[in-house]
């Protein structure tokens, strides 16, 4: 029990570090590129009160989709920014259900390569898939 404790803990700390860094993270961004928080607050839907907190690291950064609009419009990678705000980016469930053993198998074996190698092997992928179109 105790275990589970810890467990759970560790958790709560490293969701609070995760919040805490994409909401620093996203207000350097977002003054860097001239947006005011109001002005953000409004293209990305959000009220300036809940963008605050995010920037605090007070509250969840927002839904995926809102993280990958806020990336669009800063000019960053959507993927990169949604993973740092904690979620998934909303096309990869339906990836892994489609190939409910390899996919994950293939995630699993990726764990742990460099992004070089990481890269080498998204070319690989793609190549294979123009080849059987």
């Amino acid at each position: 029990m105790l275990s589970l404790i810890g467990r759970l803990g560790d958790q709560v700390i490293a969701d609070m570090d995760r919040r805490k860094t994409f909401g620093r993270l996203l207000r350097a961004k977002r003054i860097a590129k001239g947006y005011s928080l109001r002005k953000f607050t409004q293209l990305v839907d959000v009220s300036p009160t809940y963008l605050s907190q995010v920037e605090q690291g007070n509250v969840q950064p927002p839904t995926a989709d809102r993280v990958k609009r806020m990336a669009e419009l800063l000019g960053e990678n959507p993927d990169e920014w949604i993973a740092l705000a904690g979620w998934v980016p909303e096309d990869l469930p339906e990836i892994i259900q489609s190939h409910p053993r390899q996919i994950p198998e293939l995630l699993r074996e990726a764990g742990g390569l460099t992004a070089e190698q990481l890269e080498r092997l998204r070319e690989a992928a793609r190549r294979t898939k123009e080849e059987e179109s």
